[in-house]
């Protein structure tokens, strides 16, 4: 097996070139280095003749700053070929003069290596419609090995630095495929295309594969996912069945449930609902909030129906979720997408900052290399600051500076913009070039607190003020722009006088994007990096992995918002961390034998709302937060006897008892669908470790005849059974974990959803005409079993008359203890159905059929006389 190893976009490294392996991948040998700025970018070979081998190498290498737009190119570029499977390696000419950059290769199947295509970007093409000025980008072919090449095609768009990537047809060596921001495809050897599939906007297509047994059944690669054609392309799978979102930044609103907004690479702008109504996360929960890819997007504070987004090269708008209209409300309109910075007034590179002050106010904030104030909604803005990114008017030299020389040159721009939670006119700055400045007086002065130890160019990712103390602060260095992958964490505990480095624990080749200060408890921190999540409880001493179940990503931001953790990650969506309240708690108590954590409020929600068929197993969704009062608790060692829970209401009442040793609840229900929809039940653990167990606020479920399972389920994540129990009050409540015979205690609060507006006395209501429809129906159906015994222990002796009398009492209908069951059955269920008091027909129903389970007990009562 061979391998194509680019190498660092952003410096020089020996690990270039094509590698070997002849034993599976556990030992390998590099059999091609150009050299160490040189790697190798694409392999082709004809499977039919595995010996020949063709190898693109491209020269590359990018800079901290946007140089997007700037050649990717370089003298040791080129295509490379092997006649013994990759042992050997010689250089092909006949390639156009100069600089070349990225090359893509496919070899025709059954040409025995002859026949062989080419993309090729030369210096000045990339992304660009202009011809090299030393030889020409776009398709060439050759049918001899190699030995010689001949220009198909001359559009540059067809090679660029972003793209490079040639497919051949396995059946048919003039059927070629392109990649780009659509797919285009030739029939005639590279001469003509038309584009198969693309949009307006483009998709970024960056692979292909072809079935090579039947050549309609394709696979591409986009930046939204992986999809499928079965006929050639006339149609193709959907990717929002992936959650392979790259999302870069984070904001949340303050209603309940919370929203979540941020932009996605090439995929739009999301606010998206942290809770569903219908048990899961779905498409009905989310949309597009104007905006850009990849930047800002933060409602207003305390209006969340105004929504304002940051993009590419300056653009900001401002989105009225009333009118779903999107204003242009930029301080400059004009576009600074891949102009040079000596070219522009104001500079605005691949992200824009966009924030608002969290204190009144509410001031926005927008990130040139400048600082933009707004107070009325962008309307108007102005300048709260000079250039904050170190540049020198007048520099000279800025074609291909060296690192001083960029920012010299103004290269740099505002990465980062964090105004402080505790004081309105203290604002904290970050450029990418490095530098760290800081205002206390709302932009009007201007003090550079850059340390020694930030390096130049090392991007100010994130500053996060302390919510505690205004002297403090926590920066985030992303240094992997400068080739160094390696964690780079700062505090400054005077106000950025001094500053040091608090990055212990993270490990080695990781670099971090951002932190993040708890906003409840001093000294607890989160960090996003290239890898994954991690946590501090001491101020940054040390840190560990709070990864959990989070796929190995990069995190882009984080956010801690109304007890949760969210992330933000480059490949897999947005995560959250549901109540991070154990973490706020002092670490020294996992030390403990036993320890019950005090759980966050809860809030009292009636569950999954949905009364349509439930979405299908095929369609992809979100997982709901859990609905009910989250119980932490760890165990250092296993007891020796179960462990127990129970509930109990501010009087004392037991509510409800779990038990580690419980047996699965096993009740009389007809399952008429897949067993996929049941999802795992609750369990109290009793193995060593932490612990997370969820009370659904439910009093027990009453006994009934027969449950009937809800249609409000959702795939592997439960089908519920009703009746249910019902739902407890709002108020305080204690949690008592019992372990070995000792007892542990927390007080719990459960808080009304405050989207309800129901009173306590409704609620009151509620609950004792729900106890008592279950009271009536426990009864009835503990007279059923009655009745059965005694028909049991009576079949043989009893006149058939009496026999059949009873039997007509335990099930013959309406008035008989098997009707009556259902009837209290169905009306607990309906009487829970909303938060609010009982309706007239429900106390009516239950009152009718009381009287009816009443003179039931009476003619049961006279059988049952001796």
């Amino acid at each position: 097996m061979l391998v194509a190893a680019l190498g660092h976009v952003f410096g020089p490294n020996p690990e270039r070139g094509v590698f070997l392996t002849s034993d599976g991948g556990q030992h390998w040998e590099q059999v091609l280095h150009v050299d160490d700025a040189t790697g190798a970018v694409d392999l082709a070979s004809d499977p039919t003749h595995p010996a020949a081998v063709y190898a693109a190498v491209w020269q590359m290498r990018m800079h901290p700053w946007l140089d997007y737009f700037m050649p990717q190119a370089g003298p040791g570029s080129g295509i490379y070929k092997s006649e013994d499977g990759g042992a050997h390696w010689r250089r092909l000419e006949g390639l156009p003069a100069g600089s070349l950059g990225r090359i893509g290769l496919a070899v025709a199947r059954g040409s025995g290596g002859a026949t062989v295509y080419a993309s090729i970007a030369v210096e000045g093409s990339a992304l660009t419609t202009a011809a090299a000025p030393r030889g020409k980008a776009g398709l060439y072919r050759s049918d001899d090995g190699g030995a010689t090449w001949q220009l198909v095609n001359d559009d540059p768009s067809l090679a660029s630095s972003y793209f490079g990537r040639v497919t051949v047809a396995p059946n048919d060596p003039n059927v070629v495929y392109v990649m780009g921001r659509s797919i285009r495809r030739s029939s005639d050897g590279g001469r003509h295309f038309d584009i198969i599939v693309g949009a307006p906007g483009g998709d970024d297509y960056h692979f292909l594969w072809i079935n090579p047994t039947d050549p309609s059944h394709m696979i591409t690669g986009t930046d939204q996912g992986a999809v499928v054609t079965v006929n050639g392309g006339v149609s193709w799978s959907s990717w929002y069945n992936q959650p392979t979102g790259q999302f870069y930044h984070l904001a949340a609103d303050d209603r309940f449930p919370y929203h979540i907004y941020s932009g996605q690479q090439d995929n739009g702008t999301v606010e998206i609902a942290s809770r569903g109504p219908y048990g899961a996360i779905e498409g009905r929960d989310w949309h597009p909030v104007g905006g850009d890819e990849r930047d800002y997007m933060v409602p207003q504070p305390g209006n969340p129906d105004l929504v304002f987004g940051s993009g590419l090269g300056g653009h900001v708008s401002r989105f009225d979720e009333a009118t779903r209209q999107a204003a242009e409300i930029s301080p400059w309109p004009v576009s600074t997408y891949g102009a040079r910075p000596t070219t522009v007034r104001y500079r605005f590179t691949w992200i824009t900052p966009l924030v608002f002050s969290p204190r009144p106010p509410h001031a926005m904030y927008l990130g040139a290399q400048v600082l933009f104030r707004s107070v009325d909604n962008g309307d108007h803005w102005t300048v709260a600051s000079p250039d904050l990114s170190g540049a020198t008017p007048g520099a000279k030299d800025c074609d291909r500076p060296d690192l001083a020389g960029a920012r010299a040159c103004g290269f740099g721009v505002i990465f980062a913009i964090a105004p402080s939670p505790l004081a309105a006119r203290l604002l904290w700055v970050g450029t990418d070039d490095g530098v760290i400045q800081r205002s206390s007086d709302g932009g009007a002065h201007w003090r550079n607190v850059t340390p020694a130890i930030a390096p130049l160019w090392g991007t100010i990712s994130t500053i996060a003020p302390s919510p505690f103390d205004t002297s403090v602060a926590y920066v985030a260095v992303d240094t992997h722009r400068l080739d160094r992958f390696a964690a780079l964490i700062l505090k400054t505990a005077d106000g950025g006088r001094h500053w040091q480095s608090i990055s212990q624990g993270i490990p080695a080749g990781e670099y971090v994007s951002v932190v993040r200060a708890d906003p409840e408890r001093r000294g607890l921190l989160y960090a996003g990096t290239n890898r994954g999540v991690y946590l501090s409880q001491d101020d940054g001493a040390t840190w560990q992995s709070l990864s959990l179940n989070l796929p190995t990503t990069c995190v882009r931001d984080l956010l801690v918002h109304q007890g949760d953790l969210i992330a933000a990650t480059q490949s897999r969506g947005i995560w959250v961390l549901d109540d991070v309240e154990p973490l706020r708690e002092d670490p020294a108590v996992l030390a403990q034998p036993v320890h019950l954590f005090r759980p966050a409020p809860a809030w009292r929600l009636s569950g999954n709302e949905n009364r349509d068929t439930p979405w299908p197993p095929s369609t992809p969704l979100g997982e709901n937060p859990p609905t009910g009062a989250v119980i932490d608790y760890s165990l250092r060692s296993a007891p020796a006897g179960p462990v127990r829970l129970t509930l109990r209401d501010a009087a004392g009442r037991v509510v409800r008892r779990f038990a580690s040793d419980a047996a699965p609840e096993e009740l009389p229900a007809d399952r008429y669908f897949e067993v996929g929809w049941l999802g795992e039940p609750p369990r109290l653990s009793a193995a060593p470790g932490m612990h997370r167990f969820v009370w659904d606020l439910r009093y027990p479920r009453p006994a009934a005849l027969k449950y009937e399972y809800s249609i409000a389920a959702v795939w592997q994540r439960g089908a519920p059974l009703d009746p249910q129990g019902p739902l407890a009050l709002p108020g305080r409540y204690s949690v008592t974990l019992t372990v070995d015979g000792k007892d542990y205690t927390q007080p719990l609060t459960v808080r009304l959803d405050p989207r309800v507006h129901a009173t306590a006395a409704a609620l009151g209501q509620q609950l004792a005409l729900a106890q008592a429809v279950d009271s009536a129906l426990a009864l009835a159906v503990a007279t059923h079993a009655q009745i059965g015994r005694v028909l049991e222990q009576k079949k043989e002796s009893a006149p058939a008359a009496f026999r059949d009398s009873l039997t007509a009492l335990a099930d013959g209908g309406d008035s008989s203890f098997a009707g009556l069951a259902g009837v209290f059955a169905n009306l607990a269920t309906a009487v829970q159905s909303a938060d609010g008091a009982p309706t007239q027909g429900e106390r009516a129903v239950f009152a009718a059929y009381r009287r009816k389970l009443d003179r039931a007990l009476v003619r049961w009562r006279g059988w049952a006389k001796p």
